[in-house]
């Protein structure tokens, strides 16, 4: 079957040609007839500088409106975007670059000079930068024809850090990404073309999917003005706009509840939360401040933004005798979604027994890229193995463990300890390391990392600090270096992170 997704834009540049589409703040810039052919426009610039169907373009940007033009350009043109986590190191961006064959990246204001570090690494010739007049040019080309792309065809290369050390391509298609559209109208929320997102969160991740099905309804995409998250910005923007639905990590919310400025819910429709643990104590105290307006969504690169959902009338239903379970949980399985909990032979398991969280349905990513190995270890036997721990109970409620035993989530961002480590194993002074995570109040976890030194080599907390920010990303980096004698380890010579951890937890502290 042949699908592209760009068509979600062009039936609406039809249906709704004057409709608000982009916004910066409280101004739209451009209606959806104006959004579609700029989106030509530069798709045509895109095949005029040689990029043929399925060639990869990368963006590495802070939030703006071109770089939602940028995913449909490429959409548009017959290319796969590469959403790029805008903080990276430039070692980290060469290797992304390099494994992706990125025939094109963009980037802006303060991701250039490391974009173009990484570019010059690589050899990469098509760099722009948003806002230039360069860049600006390439809405002078001729509009390009749609390009027909099939629904297996690659529409999204989202790059996850993994436990190997080295990130993956997770590779959804078309299909895939329509697939979570229709997801979001069943599960999450219904969109009407008043309404508009409020992109806070960044447009590399999930917030950048959230784009899809509100042009699929000729609804308005809003970026900020600061290009980020700031609770006073985020409060005018409700005043400024319509039916405000926002996706937000649980320590965005936070910083809302915990805002002093007066926060009007009047026009606030929805905002989705996931990507880290929210507790019932922070939950409790947003829903009093700002109503019930919240969803919680469960998901991962591999199946974006869909495995479990919690709806807004679950949050309301405080009188039901097990809401405070249900508010724990990550709530049930989206419709037509399978979610199994497996046992260590890939068997399932009753509910209310822990175990690996599977998923199946047509959401799930097609694989990782140039990586059939992992590919077919993650989807042995039909099934995606998240790598994270839960258990369902009899209604199917899905309750999380752990968020993959090693991953440590900190403002909504995943860090791997293993990338953390294998930086840190390159000081001369360290002998051994193991990095996990630990409560944060904000944040939701910070960086600690256990160091064995070598003798002799300086391994003090500044010297660790500078050699990290030389080699992984300013926010990856442990907020704590704790020199130990030796790890604690079991017989078979494996770290005990879990001793680790508790040496972490304060007197009396109760998960």
């Amino acid at each position: 079957m042949a699908y592209n997704l760009a068509e979600l834009l062009l039936r609406n540049a039809r249906l709704y040609p004057a409709r608000p589409a982009l916004a910066v703040g409280a101004r739209v810039v451009v209606d959806y007839a104006g959004f579609a052919d700029r989106v030509q426009r530069l798709g045509g610039a895109l095949v005029g500088l040689g990029l043929q169907p399925g060639a990869r373009v990368a963006v590495v940007a802070g939030n703006c409106t071109p770089y939602i033009e940028l995913m449909f350009a490429a959409w548009h043109a017959g290319l796969a975007i590469v959403p790029v986590h805008s903080k990276l190191h430039p070692k980290e961006l060469a290797y992304i670059f390099e494994n992706s064959g990125a025939a094109a990246v963009f980037g802006n204001g303060g991701t250039m000079a490391r974009v173009g570090e990484a570019a010059r690494l690589v050899g990469l010739a098509h760099v722009f930068e948003i806002g230039t007049p360069a860049f600006e040019a390439l809405y002078e080309a001729a509009p390009a024809a749609m390009s027909a792309r099939g629904s297996d065809d690659l529409a999204w290369l989202f790059y996850t850090s993994g436990t190997t050390g080295r990130p993956k391509g997770v590779m959804l298609s078309h299909a895939n990404l329509m697939q979570m559209v229709l997801h979001y109208a069943a599960d999450v929320d219904a969109i009407a073309p008043e309404d508009c997102i409020v992109h806070a969160a960044p447009l590399s991740h999930g917030s950048g999917l959230y784009v899809l099905p509100h042009v699929a309804q000729g609804a308005c995409n809003v970026v900020t003005e600061s290009g980020g998250f700031d609770p006073g910005e985020i409060f005018a923007l409700w005043r400024a706009h319509k039916g405000v639905t926002m996706f937000a990590a649980p320590t965005m919310i936070k910083r809302l509840v915990d805002s002093p400025l007066e926060g009007d819910p009047a026009n606030l429709k929805t905002i989705v939360y996931g990507g880290g643990p929210m507790y019932p104590s922070n939950l409790a105290r947003a829903l009093e401040r700002f109503g019930p307006h919240f969803v919680e969504i469960y998901g991962q690169g591999e199946s974006p933004m869909t495995i479990t959902a919690k709806a807004k009338a679950l949050h309301q239903e405080m009188g039901h005798p097990r809401y405070l379970e249900q508010m724990r949980s990550a709530g049930r399985a989206f419709a037509g979604l399978e979610v199994m909990i497996a046992d260590e032979n890939d068997q399932p398991l009753p509910a209310g027994t822990s175990g690996e969280i599977c998923v199946r349905g047509a959401v799930v990513m097609r694989g990782y890229w140039r990586n059939p190995e992992a590919s077919a270890k993650t989807l042995r036997h039909g099934w995606l193995h998240t790598g994270d721990i839960g258990v369902l109970d009899e209604e199917g409620f899905l309750t999380l463990k752990d968020r993959s035993k090693d991953l440590i989530i900190s403002g909504g961002s995943n860090i791997y300890p293993r990338e953390v480590e294998e930086a840190l194993l390159l000081h001369p002074a360290v002998s051994e390391v193991s990095v996990v995570g630990r409560p944060h109040p904000e944040w939701g976890e910070e960086v600690v990392a256990f160091i064995v030194a070598r003798a002799g080599g300086d391994a003090s907390p500044s010297a660790l600090d500078a050699h990290c920010l030389e080699h992984i990303a300013r926010f990856k980096r442990p907020k704590e270096y704790r020199l130990l004698e030796a790890l604690p380890k079991n017989e078979a010579g494996k770290v005990l992170k879990t001793a680790l951890r508790e040496m972490l937890m304060p007197v009396g502290y109760i998960d």
